[in-house]
Order: structure tokens, then C-alpha cells, then sequence
């Protein structure tokens, strides 16, 4: 059951709290929130920006990628509108939080500089896995632009009020965006066992059958093997590669190409339709666009 949620107000009603004082924008201590419904398998559905900065009291545990680690410190989290999500806590486990929801409806960021801008922040459309975790220096980073959104939405609306909070606003995403890019440079040991899963799963897929049968892999495919959202997989690659998943994927594909074009007799369009292209010249246009000769070409400067 998804449970969708439209205005600010009624979000506020949900989790038991006092109408909101602004209708568009809201912070909310999550200490203050009576109703987690964290017991319930039920769905929620918000038609607003939500970002998150909480402490885990009850046991500490987070997910990240595939693993789990105790922290205490601030984790951040980010939905865009229309994002499902579920809370859950283990069977008799009190769930215990700390920390604060900054709530934005996008008719708050219309004709803004944020209107559009807030799209291209890639983080929103991170899993509750590829969460943002602070250091304690960052969280008080974080924790006072927020204080200063809050503040500013609960003095006198005046002609600047959205000016300076959209402001505020902004500055808090791009320290966001900053300290996922050092979430990604920092957390060595997770990342690489990504990345090491990410050229077994290539290789396996090009080393049996499954290319000729599937096709080439898509990014969804591989984002869902190794249990990460497309974007997430896609700036950690950038940032610790320079180089995106698509790339990669090709890489391994024109490294499988030259080993067939080297070892056997088969013909270019044969190499083709085992590396699960449909049309010949569409494999030899892209092994001209990364090796910069044809196939026949590649092949005759071994003869």
C-alpha cells in the first residue's frame, strides 16, 4: 500500500505535528515526531523535496552499497518528488532518531534560479543505501545553514524572505554535492569492492554466452547487479575512474573484440553478432571510434 501525500500540511497531520507556518517550506525536528509508523509495511509518496540529516540512536547501523557500518555521526538522505519510501525497524526494535527533515514543495523554488537547477543535483535520485554520511565538522556545516533556513521562514515574510532562503537553500546542496564527492574519495574499501564486483560482473558477461543471447549489458543491468542506482554507479565511476559506465562497458567490449580479431578466423560480422550486435557496421563504427582503425584494419597489423 503507498500512501501519497500532496501538501506540507498534510505531511505535518501524518506524523502528528503542529500545522506548518510556512505551507511551501518546512523544517521539522525529527524528536518531535509522535508517529514513525515505522512498524507498518506500508509506502509513503510525497509530492515535495525532502532532505534529511538524522542520527540512528537505537543500534547505529547504516547501509552503504552492499555493506553495513556503525555510525554515529549525521546521515544525510535525498528524495525528489514522487519518490516511494518505506521506513522499517527490526521486529521489537524501537526505532530511535535524532536529527532534522527539511521539506520543500517545488512550487516554493518556481521561476528560481533552484527551478531547474535543483534537477541536476544527482543525489536525489540516490537509493537509502547511497546515503551521505558527515563527518562531525560537515554536520555543523550543514546543521547551520539549515538553522538559518528555519530562522528565516519564521521571522516576518517580507519581499527578500524567499531570495535568502532559496540562497540558503542552494548553498546547502553544493556542500552536499561537495561532501558526496569526498564520500566517494574517502570510503576506499566499499568503493573498490564495487568497483572489483563491477569488472567481475564485465567480464563473466562477456566471457560466456550471455552477451550473444542479452545483447550488450545496460547500465540499468549493472546497476542492479551490484545493487547501486544508475547515477550513484555513474559519478562514483567519473570520480574515481574518469570514466562513466557506459565507457567501461565498452571498453570491456572492444577488449573482447581485438581478442577475437587476433585469435580466430571468424569474420568481422560473425565477432560482431557474438558481441551481441545486431548490424555489423554499427560494431565497426564504434571499434573505429575507440581504437581509431576498423576491425580489418586491427586485424591485418597482426598479419
Amino acid at each position: 500500500m503507498t500512501i501519497k501525500i500532496k501538501t506540507i500540511a498534510e505531511f505535518h497531520q501524518y506524523r502528528g505535528l503542529p500545522k506548518p507556518e510556512h505551507h511551501l517550506i518546512s523544517v521539522i525536528d525529527i524528536e518531535n515526531v509522535k508517529h514513525w509508523h515505522a512498524d507498518e509495511p506500508q509506502n509513503l509518496a510525497l509530492d515535495f523535496y525532502v532532505i534529511a540529516l538524522k542520527r540512528v540512536l537505537s543500534k547505529g547501523k547504516v547501509n552503504y552499497g552492499q555493506n553495513q557500518y556503525y555510525y554515529d555521526e549525521g546521515i544525510m538522505s535525498f528524495m525528489s518528488p514522487n519518490q516511494i519510501f518505506s521506513i522499517y525497524k527490526e521486529k521489537n526494535e524501537e526505532l530511535k532518531q535524532s536529527g532534522w527533515v527539511l521539506l520543500i514543495h517545488p512550487d516554493f523554488l518556481w521561476n528560481t534560479v533552484l527551478s531547474n537547477k535543483i534537477k541536476q543535483y544527482e543525489y536525489f535520485k540516490y537509493s537509502a543505501n547511497e546515503a551521505l554520511m558527515l563527518s562531525e565538522k560537515e554536520e555543523k556545516t550543514i546543521v547551520g545553514i539549515i538553522e538559518n533556513i528555519e530562522q528565516e521562514y519564521h521571522s516576518n515574510i517580507d519581499n527578500f524572505s524567499q531570495d535568502i532562503i532559496i540562497a540558503h537553500l542552494e548553498t546547502l546542496l553544493n556542500y552536499s554535492d561537495r561532501f558526496y564527492h569526498r564520500q566517494f574519495l574517502t570510503h576506499k574499501k566499499v568503493n573498490h569492492q564495487i568497483l572489483d564486483k563491477f569488472e567481475k560482473l564485465l567480464l563473466d558477461y562477456f566471457k560466456n554466452d550471455t552477451v550473444t543471447e542479452k545483447g550488450l549489458p545496460t547500465v540499468q543491468y549493472i546497476s542492479e547487479e551490484l545493487n547501486v542506482s544508475v547515477s550513484y554507479l555513474s559519478r562514483l565511476l567519473k570520480t574515481l575512474t574518469g570514466q562513466s559506465t557506459q565507457q567501461h562497458i565498452h571498453d570491456k567490449l572492444i577488449e573482447k573484440a581485438k581478442e577475437r580479431l587476433s585469435t580466430t578466423t571468424l569474420t568481422v560480422s560473425e565477432i560482431a553478432y557474438e558481441l551481441g550486435f545486431e548490424h555489423s557496421q554499427s560494431f565497426s563504427k564504434l571499434f573505429k571510434t575507440k581504437t581509431k582503425v576498423s576491425p580489418l584494419e586491427f586485424r591485418q597489423s597482426f598479419n
